[in-house]
């Protein structure tokens, strides 16, 4: 069945998370059941509209474009560690500590567990999907679904790289990502490259977190 609206599946997943992601901080106590909630229900969206995506998801990855893809987040990784305190940041988030919600050690893990799943899996699907396959595509045509994965135009380009980063605690390092991400899908003409190289710069991050309590990341 054909959407009236077909961009629905891109942007409602992105607007849900980030609508939960504003409300809890206003219950910092909460927080953690705020990101339990919306992983889950981001993750039911992106599989409930799971046959709209299969356009973009489509093409084959081979031994290079696997490479680059692990090579882009690994060097995103870096940069976002390496310069956190050389870069102005957008705020002052708490972070996602878990010793401040009380929690017991088997509720803890399940809560670091879904945190963890969902940085590295959902939200880089999720974001992927809204911002270069809706959004890059949308800024050169409002008919997206003609214009090809990994079109190119200079607007399309800096603007989703900047409002990428704009959408981070982190602004310049969340550019910078933006800046690689995008690179990555105009060169693969693939958006799956982008969602693996997104999802290993997350993982990564995510490991960095727990193992150093470097809480302020998350």
């Amino acid at each position: 069945m054909k959407l009236k609206r077909p961009w629905t599946p891109y942007v409602c997943p992105f607007v849900v998370f980030i609508i939960l992601t504003a409300i809890g901080q206003y219950f910092p106590s909460l927080s953690y059941i705020f990101y339990v909630l919306k992983t889950l229900i981001t993750a039911a969206l992106l599989f409930y509209f799971r046959r709209e995506y299969q356009h973009d998801l489509n093409a084959c990855m081979d031994l290079r474009t696997w490479s680059e893809s692990i090579f882009a987040g690994m060097v995103v990784l870096a940069v976002w560690i390496l310069s956190d305190n050389v870069f102005p940041h957008l705020g002052n988030p708490i972070g996602f500590d878990p010793a401040r919600f009380c929690l017991t050690p088997n509720s803890e893990m399940i809560v670091l567990s879904i945190r963890l799943l969902g940085a590295s899996i959902v939200v880089p699907i999720m974001e992927e999907l809204f911002w270069r396959s809706f959004l890059m595509r949308y800024l050169i045509n409002p008919d997206f679904k003609a214009v090809s994965v990994g079109a190119f135009t200079w607007f399309s380009f800096l603007s989703v790289t900047i409002l990428f980063g704009l959408e981070h605690y982190h602004v310049i390092q969340g550019i910078v990502a933006g800046l690689v991400f995008s690179l990555l899908v105009i060169h693969q003409k693939n958006l799956k490259g982008a969602i693996i190289s997104h999802g290993i710069t997350n993982f990564g991050l995510g490991i960095y977190v727990l193992s150093t309590g470097n809480w302020h990341f998350w």
